[in-house]
């Protein structure tokens, strides 16, 4: 049997496209997640002067990008193809990656998605040991990887950020692009040229996730580039992380969002820079308004910035 997967194309104009999303954003506020893209890696005129919420420079860095590490794929369709294993993280990417791509007038790109809840469950009840049971479900999200090839994507994401544990795994033999969330986290860093916030110190990045293995594919890529990384004592996760995901996730959203205040505190006074917010439970709990947000990266936005610019280059 063929894996349960959808095929879309963005075929309509601006304005339909824009209706149809809005619809969508409306339909998925219960999620608590919106479109806002991370203050953090967005270090630009509009960012500083508080005039707009999106990145004035995307643009420009779509039209250097033309030429990037993109430019020589064998397939110039320009489509992406969208690995899932959450509805709500897949839905949470299309929205802002056709919102954004088609914010300068352009079309959006088309894309091809392949989402299956299933897969994540599978692979949670294996724990981080490679069983003969995780095997078997990272053979059948290679088959949805090469799905994907064979349905023309370009260039391959992957929304849910615990996948990307296997990355390595399930990208094995791909032969186009396909993206990882740390390294579109880390590119963003690197650009934004942060300064230590104590001085004499390396520039400190934490990171706020409710599994080892999450965190882990954040901290080697970080440290890799010159990031000292801050994650929390194991008596904030106990106390305050994940009780506030558990809070979350039984729809208290008042004690769910005071636990992670005090768990963002906890690492801010540690003098970091940002906090990577490595869990797709973590991004929806606090408010569009709350302070800490500036403070904080929703990894997806950097993931869906470079997944427009890999396929505005193909």
């Amino acid at each position: 049997m063929s894996p349960p997967c959808s095929s879309y194309e963005s075929m309509h104009r601006l304005g339909d496209a824009r209706r149809r999303w809005a619809s969508c954003r409306s339909q998925s506020s219960c999620f608590a997640y919106n479109t806002r893209p991370s203050p953090i890696v967005l270090k630009t005129n509009s960012a500083m002067d508080g005039s707009s919420s999106e990145p004035k420079n995307m643009d420009a860095s779509f039209s250097a990008s033309r030429s990037g590490p993109y430019s020589g794929s064998c397939h110039p369709s320009g489509t992406i193809g969208v690995m899932g294993a959450s509805s709500t993280s897949s839905l949470r990417f299309l929205e802002r990656f056709v919102c954004w791509s088609t914010r300068d007038g352009e079309e959006a790109p088309p894309f091809v998605i392949c989402n299956d809840p299933l897969i994540k469950k599978e692979l949670l009840s294996s724990g981080t040991q490679i069983t003969s049971d995780c095997n078997i479900t990272l053979g059948k999200l290679m088959k949805k990887r090469l799905f994907l090839e064979q349905s023309g994507a370009s260039c391959i994401v992957m929304p849910c950020q615990f996948l990307h544990a296997w990355h390595d795994e399930i990208s094995h033999g791909c032969l186009v692009p396909f993206l990882h969330i740390g390294d579109c986290v880390v590119k963003e860093l690197k650009a934004a040229n942060l300064k230590p916030v104590e001085y004499g110190s390396n520039v400190r990045v934490g990171i706020l996730s409710i599994t080892t293995s999450t965190t882990n594919l954040y901290l080697d890529k970080l440290e890799s580039q010159g990031f000292e990384v801050v994650c929390p004592d194991n008596a904030s996760m106990e106390h305050t992380v994940l009780p506030s995901v558990n809070a979350f996730r039984k729809g208290d959203m008042e004690g769910a969002r005071n636990l992670l205040r005090v768990s963002l505190q906890v690492l801010l006074v540690r003098a970091v820079n940002t906090v990577i917010l490595a869990s797709d439970d973590l991004v929806g709990i606090l408010p569009d308004d709350d302070p800490l947000l500036k403070k904080c990266i929703d990894p997806l936005d950097a993931l869906v910035r470079e997944a427009i610019i890999c396929a505005r280059t193909l």
